[in-house]
């Protein structure tokens, strides 16, 4: 803080920045605005002073003068309760959240639940107070992302948004891959009768996931028999409903493909409920080691998706979008992590 000559304290400005390092006032905003032209000298004198200062960019006099707003949404088209059940939104809000302060930019957090949420929410990120959208858990049918790409808004999605094929940037883990190797470690430990709680069908995971389940079935030899297959939502208490169909269905099961920690865990709890011991009676597999995997005894044996590889891409790829760049899509490889339910 400096002295005004009416002897208040005002905020240290761009003038006292530019005197404490010694240069112009043009060198200190070049800086502020990317550094371009700007000599690594000068850079570090500029962010000495900054620091000395305590200066702090005003965001809305820098947003009109260069037309953006320097900030991220970080849109979620889930309910508001999913949100705060499902570990792996706030894994990635966090990764992504930590990303963007390296580049000093803040991310917005946006709940689109319902239709009247998106009309909304795609009204004000297309009236420019973002520069771009991390778009997370995106339906068949939902029509946000073709919305915001037409609008011309940069658009980085978690997952594959299906329908729109390679118009739409994204980042996903291997998913068929890694429900292939899940599968496969399944039959590698004696079992045969092997039932799958696949996420929702109208979601990447979802059927990608189910392709994979197919996929090794195939290759065993093994008869596909949809009485083995009930479709979850992602939810523990999903879980928990969709093993109680499952073994309606089929009581002979050995184990049990979950499409989701969160989701295995309720189907640990109804197995338990149903007097099958797991792994004994029943092996369970998961997906995506997220905390629900070990917070369930027997700990889950699950895919682990490179989350903060995740968010790292789609901050990257957002970043070069605003810059103007092209991006297209990046698939990560996802790991086994076995445990002791299967």
């Amino acid at each position: 803080m400096t002295t005004s000559a009416n002897g208040r304290r005002r905020p240290p400005t761009i003038h006292d920045v530019a005197r404490e390092a010694g240069v112009s006032r043009g060198t200190v905003s070049r800086f502020l605005n990317g550094g371009h032209y700007v000599s690594p000298a000068a850079r570090r004198a500029v962010e000495a002073a900054i620091r000395k200062t305590g200066y702090v960019v005003n965001r809305h006099a820098r947003s009109l003068s260069t037309g953006r707003s320097d900030s991220v949404a970080f849109l979620l088209t889930e309910p508001q309760e999913k949100f705060f059940e499902d570990p792996n939104f706030n894994v990635l809000l966090r990764g992504c959240t930590e990303r963007l302060a390296q580049h000093d930019i803040p991310l917005l957090l946006m709940l689109a639940a319902s239709d009247d949420d998106r009309r909304r929410l795609t009204r004000y990120i297309t009236s420019g107070h973002v520069d771009g959208v991390l778009l997370v858990s995106s339906h068949s049918g939902d029509p946000v992302a073709a919305e915001l790409r037409d609008a011309g808004i940069p658009l980085v999605a978690c997952g594959k948004p299906l329908g729109l094929g390679s118009k739409v940037s994204y980042v996903a883990a291997a998913d068929r891959d890694g429900a292939q190797e899940m599968v496969r470690h399944l039959l590698a430990g004696g079992r045969r009768r092997i039932g799958m709680i696949t996420g929702p069908l109208d979601t990447p995971g979802g059927t990608d996931r189910l392709a994979g389940y197919r996929d090794v079935l195939a290759e065993a030899g093994l008869p596909y028999d949809p009485a083995l297959v009930v479709e979850g939502d992602y939810r523990r208490t999903g879980g928990e409903q969709a093993a109680r169909r499952l073994l309606a269905q089929a009581p002979d099961i050995d184990a049990v493909f979950v499409a989701s920690d969160l989701m295995a865990a309720g189907v640990v709890n109804a197995l338990h409920q149903s007097g099958r011991s797991v792994p004994d009676d029943i092996a369970v597999g998961g997906f995506d080691d997220s905390a629900a995997a070990t917070a369930v005894t027997p700990a889950l044996t699950t895919m682990r998706q490179p989350y903060d590889r995740i968010s790292a891409e789609m901050v990257r790829m957002l970043l070069a979008q605003i810059a103007g760049e092209d991006t297209a899509g990046v698939i990560l490889p996802t790991e086994l992590v076995v445990r002791d339910s299967a």
